[in-house]
């Protein structure tokens, strides 16, 4: 019983991490950049 359960433990883990690596290669973790220009205002005696 004890070795079944671990087996299935340790069959979890390694999809866990291979599905994690997975997406850390394929998936699009980039964020979106784009240029951001605002004019400021600055109080100077």
């Amino acid at each position: 019983m004890f070795g079944k359960s671990f087996k299935l433990l340790l069959f979890l883990v390694v999809v866990g991490f291979v599905a994690l690596v997975g997406y850390a290669y394929f998936g699009d973790l980039s964020p979106d950049t784009s240029d951001v220009r605002e004019p400021v205002t600055l109080n100077v005696n």
